[in-house]
């Protein structure tokens, strides 16, 4: 199993390509993809770059799935609508092409790489390097986008394997605390 792992981005997008045999896991490729070429006001720019860009890397590296970073509320909304507008323009280049996507919180990719789920983007870098046996640290971004494809890889069969076991239902209430659904 080949998997892309994408952290979106408005400026910068990482990616990671990571290829699993058995319980191994072995270190494709890993980038960025940059939207610096666009004034900071063209969002149309910056989304044609962020999906041209990563249709371009999942065709050159032939992922069999792909795995992509759940957007977290900012204190900023505005900021939060821009940074979800980057991921709709990543996930649709990947849907497009055919691939089975995964979303993982960065909690949950910071739980499966690093162990805790408050770790540091330095703490990802490093634990990627040992995991991949990497000679150098990867950039944040794209460290953090095979902390995606590792998490998918490592914990994304068990999933699949919950999700066709159980049957899930929508919800008929919520609680509210805190501003958060439960």
């Amino acid at each position: 199993m080949r998997v892309l792992g994408i952290d979106p981005g408005l400026r910068t997008t990482g990616f990671g390509v990571v290829e699993q045999s058995g319980a191994r896991l072995a270190y494709v490729a890993s980038g960025s993809i940059r939207t610096d070429a666009c004034a900071l006001g063209d969002l149309p720019g910056r989304l044609k770059i962020i999906f041209e860009g990563v249709r371009e890397v999942a065709a050159r590296y032939a992922p069999t799935c792909a795995s992509i970073e759940i957007v977290f509320v900012n204190v900023n909304p505005q900021s939060t609508l821009l940074l979800g507008q980057a991921r709709g323009a990543a996930l649709t280049a990947l849907v497009s092409g055919g691939l089975e996507v995964s979303e993982y919180t960065a909690l949950q990719m910071k739980k499966a790489v690093v162990g805790h789920g408050q770790a540091k983007k330095e703490q990802v870098q490093a634990m990627v390097v040992r995991l991949l046996g990497l000679p150098g640290l990867p950039g944040k971004d794209a460290a953090d986008a095979l902390g995606l494809a590792i998490c998918h890889a490592h914990a994304g069969a068990s999933f699949a394997a919950l999700g066709r076991a159980t049957t899930l239902a929508p919800r008929s209430h919520a609680q509210y605390r805190k501003s958060r659904s439960y």
